[in-house]
């Protein structure tokens, strides 16, 4: 499992006093989801933040918190939280608390039940000519019917 089932087990028992939420696997780990959007998550032993992008220098001063930078490059307005600044359950209530403020701010969004199928290329061998007629590709002959 890439997250720690009894951290994840604190943040259900935190969110569950405050809010509704959804949980989804993300980044190889849980994201828990605010008003269709990501409030925070777990991953590595680790509690993922989101947190108001304007507040994200300020916060990166705080016991236990670094860049989220899963990716090579940190994410303004996502933190990683480990150690002593999730250690105790105020200090968890805290980043969680910060990550719900920020989330309860973004306008609700609603998944749709089906996916948006991914726009394919037409098929453009039997579209209609002018003519009415359909018209197929043209295969390139091999070089004995070439002749």
């Amino acid at each position: 499992m890439a997250y720690e089932e009894q951290l994840a087990k604190r943040v259900r028992q935190a969110l569950t006093r405050r809010s509704a939420f959804e949980e989804r696997a993300m980044f190889g780990g849980l994201a828990f989801m605010v008003r269709g959007h990501m409030c925070c998550g777990l991953a590595k032993g680790r509690l993922m933040v989101r947190v108001n992008p304007d507040d994200y220098d300020q916060l990166l001063g705080e016991a236990g918190a670094q860049p989220m930078d899963f990716t090579g490059r940190p994410l303004r307005g996502f933190l990683y939280v480990s150690g002593v600044g999730i250690a105790t359950p105020s200090a968890l209530d805290t980043w969680l608390a910060r990550a719900l403020d920020f989330a309860e701010t973004r306008p609700i969004k609603v998944r749709s039940k089906t996916r948006a199928k991914s726009k394919k290329r037409p098929n453009t061998a039997l579209q209609p000519t002018s003519r009415g007629k359909r018209k197929t590709k043209s295969r390139p002959r091999s070089r004995a019917a070439r002749g």
